[in-house]
This record gives structure tokens, sequence and C-alpha cells, in this order.
């Protein structure tokens, strides 16, 4: 079994979807333009239930209609609200700042529609874990819920799981995660939602830690027992649209975040994630050292992934790299001949596959909102330690629970 085809998990025994399915889709920026090219493709490339794109979702009723048109959905709607009470709405894609997660997934969930919600699943723990006790609710309902980690749908980050699955690496010593990208490295660079805590969360912590956490859970199939970190904000004010005369406004979030995870298997992770990185436009690099061998991977080179097999003669051993894009290869099937790389945004393309067809087939996906939790768990849990000063946090009980946080 492929990776492509283990992350849409055994039947639940709920009733699958068999009729044409309307998605909307609240939130039109960066990510809802990354989710609405996927919504657009996948049908073209891969066999999933039929579904229409309804209805996109925005506050400013000009911006929305114009992203509408130019995106292909079919209307738009400033109101999310209002969209939850149409009869025609089946799965809601929620791509909107992470302040809005709770409170539209709660209601979606609630109104019965499938929900896929981008990372990190919320602002806070509170937040998050009120999010999966309502995906939980529905789930026993026959609807679904997902949070969008895309890079578990990368093809070389696929098969380096099923690599550590199937043992080639033995058992896993330690990973090194780094997520590097220069976006804020101009003190001068203006201020964003995306600088004000109320608004994001966090800095790079949210961001980009996340996605570098779940990688780590995702490839060792493993838990974070213990946590410690520390965030770090170099530049504390930018300017701002809202400072007059030139007045400087304050960023309340980080710039970087380092963190050291101990996980229950015995392997330990480090994690690195910036956003001030200078000459790093967006490096997420992975390292994961076994006793049998080791991977390397970096986004920058989406299609290829260094294995070295140390269990053949040292002199025939180093890394060797391969090129991602044979058929037998996760999601290939789909795409073009060998050797014709794949982009960044196929892994939209195929999270809204994989989503698709756990609806289609009344399955759970994955990630569920219990793995979004879990790595919920872990960003406080950094955030703790840094304001403890190398406190040590551990995490107790299942990822899936009232898991909460002891410092020590």
């Amino acid at each position: 079994m492929t990776t492509a085809q283990a992350l849409t998990p055994p039947h639940s025994g709920t009733r699958p979807e068999s009729k044409t399915l309307g998605v909307a889709m609240i939130g039109y920026a960066f990510m809802g333009k990354a989710h609405s090219n996927a919504w657009r493709n996948v049908a073209s490339y891969f066999d999933v239930p039929a579904f229409e794109r309804k209805v996109l979702v925005g506050r400013d009723a000009e911006g929305v209609a114009a992203a509408a048109a130019a995106y292909g959905w079919a209307g738009s709607e400033t109101d999310w609200r209002a969209v939850l009470d149409r009869d025609d709405i089946d799965i809601v894609d929620i791509c909107a700042p992470g302040f809005m997660h709770a409170e539209i997934a709660v209601a979606a969930l609630e109104a019965g529609k499938h929900v896929l919600v981008e990372k990190p699943l919320a602002n806070t723990l509170g937040e998050a874990q009120a999010m999966t006790e309502a995906a939980q609710a529905a789930r026993a309902q026959g609807v679904q819920s997902m949070i969008g980690f895309n890079y578990r749908r990368i093809p070389a980050l696929a098969l380096a799981r099923e690599l550590i699955a199937e043992g080639r690496l033995g058992s896993i010593r330690h990973v090194r995660a780094a997520y590097l990208q220069d976006w804020l490295a101009d003190p001068e660079a203006p201020m964003t939602w995306r600088l004000r805590k109320d608004r994001a969360g966090s800095g790079a912590l949210g961001d980009i830690a996340s996605h570098a956490i779940d990688q780590v859970l995702f490839l060792l199939g493993d838990q974070v027992t213990e946590v410690s970190g520390r965030t770090h904000t170099f530049t504390t004010h930018r300017p701002g649209a809202a400072c007059l005369d030139g007045a400087l406004e304050e960023v309340t979030v980080d710039d970087a975040a380092w963190a050291t995870l101990n996980l229950a298997s015995g392997a330990i992770a480090s994690v690195e994630v910036s956003r001030v990185a200078t000459g790093q436009k967006n490096s997420l690099k992975l390292e994961i050292y076994g006793e049998k061998g080791a991977l390397l991977f970096d986004l920058e080179s989406l299609n290829e992934l260094g294995f070295l097999d140390s269990t053949v003669p040292v002199r025939e051993q180093g890394f060797r790299r391969i090129l991602v894009n044979e058929p037998e290869h996760p999601y290939l099937e789909a795409w073009w001949p060998q050797g014709h790389v794949l982009g960044w945004e196929h892994s939209f393309t195929h999270q809204i596959r994989d989503f698709l067809l756990a609806i289609g087939s009344g399955t759970e996906p994955s990630p569920s909102f219990e793995e979004g939790l879990a790595v919920q768990q872990v960003l406080s849990a950094v955030e703790e330690s840094s304001a403890a000063k190398s406190s040590i946090i551990h995490l107790t009980g299942p990822p899936a629970g009232n898991t909460t946080l002891e410092g020590a």
C-alpha cells in the first residue's frame, strides 16, 4: 500500500456520499488562491466524487467577486454564516486567518458540513480543543473534517514515510527540521495581519513550525512527550497603515523559534524556524537519521529525496538522489512521464483528492483535527517553555484527549 492510499484510513462505518457535493471556500488571498487552483484541477487528474465550486466568501464584496470570477467559483458572498444555511453546500474549505478558524469550523460542523481548515488548527490550545470536540461529535454523524498540512502530500515526503515505515532506516534516533524564509528579513517590511498576535496567534511558530512539527510526527508516526523551546522577535516595530506620521506599529509575534522535542519512541527532534533567514526563500529541510540509514529532503528541491543505506558495505555507502517522479511513487500515477517534475501547488491538489475520496467513501481523512491538536499542543508548549526561559514542558495524555501541559 502506498502512502497516498494509507492517508485514507479504513472505512469508519459512516454513510458514503454519492450526490454532487457543493463546495464553499472562505478566504481568497494566498491560501485561497492555492486551494482554488487545487479545486479547479483535481477532477481533471484524479477519479474523485463529483463536486461543484459554488461560492467564495470574503469580507470585501468587490474583491471577493473579482477573485471568484478569476478562480472559477460560481458566486461570491461576504457573510460566511449565510453559506452555512445553504442546502447546496456540503463542504466548507476554511482559508481565513487563524483567529477565525474555531468559530467557522465549529459552526460548519454543527451545520453538517464537511470541513477542511488550513493549518495551524487554531490560534490557541483552547480553540483547538473545542474544534476537535466538535469534529468528534460531527464524525459520529458521518461528517468529516481534515486539517490542511499539505506537505504530507508531496510525493517525496510520502515516499520518505513509506521507507521509514518499511524499516529501511531502522530505529530512528534523531531528526533535524529547519523551515527558513526571509520575507521579513528587511526591518522596513510593512506590518501585516500575520504580525499581530490577535489575528495570527503566533509568528513563525504557528505559520511554519506547525508544518515542521507535523512532518516529524507524520514521518515517524510518533508522539511528542517533552518540549523545550524559545521564540524571539528581532524586529519589534514595523511601518503600519494604522500609524500616522511615519510612526511604527508593534510586532506582537515571534520572528523565529527553536525547539527540542523528545518523542515517545526515544527519538529526539530539533526544530528551527525563521522568517528572517536572509537568503532562504521557502526552505523546509528535513534530516532523518536511523540506525540503518538516513533521509534528506529540501522543499526547494521537492522532487528529490536523499537516501543513504548504511547496511551496504562502507565502500558503497553515500547519499543517493531519488528523483521522485516514477509512476510507482505516491500520487504520480495521475501526472506526467518520468522526470517531468511536479511543483508546490500539486500538494494542494493531492490534499483535495484525499479529502474528497474520504468523504465519498465515508472514511475518516488524515490529518484529523486530533492530529492538528497534537501539533497545537507542541506549539503551545514551545511558547510556555520560552516564557519560562528553558523550562521543559511535559506533554501528558493521548493527542486526541484532554492533553494538559505541565512545567518542570
